[in-house]
Formats: C-alpha cells, sequence, structure tokens
C-alpha cells in the first residue's frame, strides 16, 4: 500500500478544502460523497447565495463563535478570512462584500463556488468517488482504511467531515457522530443552531409572512439577563418567530432544560421613549377624529394593526381625541417592547447549523487530529463548534477543513 494515502469523508466546504490541502501536502487523496453532487449544503447558504465568510479580523471571528470558539483560535490565525478570500479568488470566484461584512460570490451563485472548487480538485488529481461511508477501520489503534457501501479502500489517514445533522436532506445525518463514537469519541449531544422559534402566543401567526425591518430584538433568560440584542431584520411565520435576528440569537438560546426564554421586540429602535411618546401626541392630535385601528396604520403595518389593538386593549374605534394618557402608555410600551414568549426552537432538520457533536477536548486544536485515533482528523460541523449567521460557520469549516487537510498529509509523510 502506498504510504501517502488520505481519504476524506464528505465532500462539503470542510472536505473539499481538506482534500485540496492533503493534496498539495503531497498526498494520494480520495474524496468519498454519499451524495451524487458534492457541495450540497453549500447550495443552500446564503440563501442559494453563498455567504462564503465575514470580512473581518480573526478577534470578531472569535466573538461570533459561541460554541468553542477558543478550541478554533489557532485555525482562524493560519486561515483567515482574508486568506479564504484570496484563495477564492485566486480559484476564479470574483467576491463582494455586502451588509455586516458578508462576503459573497459576484455572481450571487453557490454553485460557482462549487465549481471551482471541484476544478481545483481535478487540477490536483483527488479521486472524488459516491460511495456512503459505514465504518472507519483501525489496527493497534491506527486508521488503515474505511469501508463504504461500494468497497473498501485502504489508506494511511481519514479526515471525518460529513457535517452536522441539520437539513438531512443535502446528507448531513448524523453518520459522522455514529462512525466518531465506535472509534471511542464522546459525542455532545447535538441540537439546534440558527434554528427559527416557536412562541407560546398565536398572534405571531396572525401575522404570518409579515418581515420587520430595522427593529431590535431582545432576548432574556428566566432570570431577566439579556443573552442576546441586536438590531435587524425578522419574520413572523405561522409557528413564530423567524428571520436572520432571530437565527442569530437561537445560537444564543443554548439551555432548554431549566431555562426559559423572553423575545422583546423594538419596534422603533429610532426613537427613544420621550420622542415616540411626541410622535404619539402628534398623530392623534392630527388624526383626532379617526378610529384608533387606522391611526395605527401611520404606526405600524398593516398585519400587526389588529395586534396591537389586541395587546394595548384600547378599542379599536375609540376616536384618537378620546385615547387618554394611560392607553397612549401602554400603546407606547407595546411598540418600544413588543413581548412574545418562546416556546422552543424548531427541529433540528430545519437548523442552518448543528451545534454538538464531537467533543473538542478529544482533539488537538493546532492539527485536527484526534486524540484517540491515530491518523484520524476532524473538520467542519461534525465537531462541537458553532457559529452565529454571517458567514462565520463557514468560516469554521474553510480553517479546520484547510488545517486538517494539511495534517492528514503531513501525517503520512511520517
Amino acid at each position: 500500500m502506498s504510504q501517502n494515502r488520505v481519504i476524506v469523508i464528505g465532500a462539503g466546504a470542510a472536505g473539499m478544502l481538506a482534500a485540496r490541502s492533503a493534496a498539495l501536502a503531497g498526498a494520494q487523496v480520495t474524496l468519498l460523497e454519499r451524495n451524487e453532487k458534492v457541495g450540497r449544503k453549500l447550495y443552500i447558504t446564503g440563501k442559494g447565495r453563498c455567504n462564503i465568510t465575514n470580512a473581518c479580523p480573526v478577534n470578531e471571528v472569535l466573538a461570533n463563535i459561541p460554541g468553542n470558539g477558543r478550541f478554533v483560535t489557532g485555525a482562524m490565525h493560519r486561515v483567515t478570512p482574508a486568506a479564504v478570500m484570496e484563495l477564492f479568488e485566486q480559484l476564479g470566484v470574483a467576491l463582494k462584500v455586502e451588509r455586516g461584512n458578508r462576503v459573497f460570490p459576484v455572481s450571487d451563485r453557490a454553485a460557482d463556488v462549487i465549481d471551482a472548487l471541484l476544478r481545483e480538485l481535478r487540477r490536483l488529481r483527488v479521486n472524488v468517488i459516491q460511495d456512503r461511508v459505514t465504518d472507519i477501520l483501525t489496527e493497534q489503534g491506527s486508521v488503515i482504511g474505511v469501508t463504504g457501501e461500494r468497497g473498501t479502500y485502504s489508506c494511511n489517514a481519514v479526515v471525518l467531515a460529513t457535517g452536522g445533522a441539520s437539513y438531512p436532506g443535502t446528507g448531513s445525518t448524523g453518520d459522522g457522530y455514529v462512525m466518531a463514537e465506535k472509534l471511542g469519541h464522546t459525542i455532545v449531544t447535538p441540537r439546534a443552531s440558527l434554528v427559527p422559534m416557536e412562541t407560546e402566543e398565536t398572534f405571531c401567526g396572525a401575522m404570518q409572512g409579515l418581515s420587520l425591518k430595522n427593529v431590535t430584538l431582545k432576548v432574556k433568560n428566566s432570570k431577566k439577563k439579556v443573552v442576546f440584542q441586536e438590531q435587524g431584520e425578522m419574520l413572523f411565520t405561522h409557528f413564530g418567530i423567524s428571520g436572520p435576528l432571530v437565527l442569530s440569537a437561537s445560537a444564543c438560546m443554548r439551555e432548554w432544560e431549566n431555562e426559559t426564554y423572553t423575545a422583546v421586540i423594538d419596534l422603533k429602535p429610532a426613537l427613544d421613549e420621550q420622542k415616540l411618546d411626541a410622535r404619539l401626541v402628534r398623530e392623534l392630535a392630527e388624526r383626532s377624529n379617526q378610529d384608533f385601528q387606522n391611526i395605527l396604520g401611520a404606526l405600524v403595518p398593516r398585519l400587526m394593526v389588529p395586534v396591537i389593538v389586541e395587546l394595548t386593549q384600547i378599542p379599536p374605534h375609540t376616536k384618537g381625541h378620546e385615547i387618554a394618557k394611560g392607553q397612549r402608555r401602554r400603546l407606547l410600551e407595546t411598540l418600544k417592547g413588543m413581548t412574545v414568549h418562546i416556546a422552543g426552537p424548531r427541529p433540528l432538520s430545519e437548523a442552518i447549523v448543528t451545534a454538538g457533536g464531537i467533543k473538542v477536548s478529544e482533539i488537538d486544536p493546532k492539527t485536527m487530529a484526534s486524540r484517540k485515533v491515530q491518523g484520524l482528523f476532524l473538520a467542519g460541523e461534525v465537531m462541537d463548534v458553532d457559529a452565529y449567521t454571517g458567514g462565520f460557520n463557514l468560516q469554521i469549516a474553510w480553517a479546520t477543513g484547510m488545517v486538517a487537510g494539511e495534517s492528514a498529509g503531513n501525517y503520512c509523510k511520517v
């Protein structure tokens, strides 16, 4: 058997870059992917546009990784967002930076990112095979090969990059956890992150499809501690709330067994209470003979009007001049703090990212090598590392993939 064979399991973001790095380190690389096409999950990232990374300094990336950010510190300093951007530009993918430093292909096509990676893998003679791996084979504590549904493949090193358990339709069905556990690794229970939230209030369903821009979402835990606060966009759905703000907030709602969360929406973050009250006084005076429900049309989206009426308990046909100071105060408090109680996250299958996975204390952060099995390297979402939305999760995949692949290639030389 050749002494420099590396097998990469999973052709997602981490797996493809691991295969590239291992090949550049001089290894003969075989990339095994269960799907007919590589990069299935990449096709749907950034709503099909592929939010490649975030154009920010490394310390900012780390600040956006609530799940074991310290573990990937070394990898992030070795493979920075700037290095990732430079790599894709070299591979022929022109990039642009949008709001929040999110980086996308100029073409807005995720397919261009995948095509560029595939061209690079072909150039480096990486052998891409469609097969679903079921077992990693070891002998005396060292990797010797893998078994797939279509055959057995011998090797000196394996990079496990099978992803998490979110979006199972893309092939992320948790296979990697099973293989790692068989080899003695501890699996931190996978759970949903970057996921919509179900609410106890039914009025969210009454506003289904309503998208809010430039609102502030604040999430408090049962001790009234603010665990998340940010301004941006969100969406009401038939089950509760979703959209960029909610997905980001979900990454901070990490305890569900003995914890409850409340979301508070400031619909008018640009106005402090004094300025908003002055505006309400003006609106009520200018529309003194109009019904309250009609006056609300100037303050909130149409779908929200009946909900505000319900929350303020102000009868809908009350005239502007009839609204008392106490009622105006209730309206102000509702506009500055619409409150919804979170019932829980949507299922893991609907999450963008999986939190949980292979315990990071069992992985060498410098090389992504398993501390349990010689010749096994880990990369991407299969590990217990997750970040907020904005290109940070893909940055983790690229960085850990490159480090794991290079380490696997170098391991074969020893």
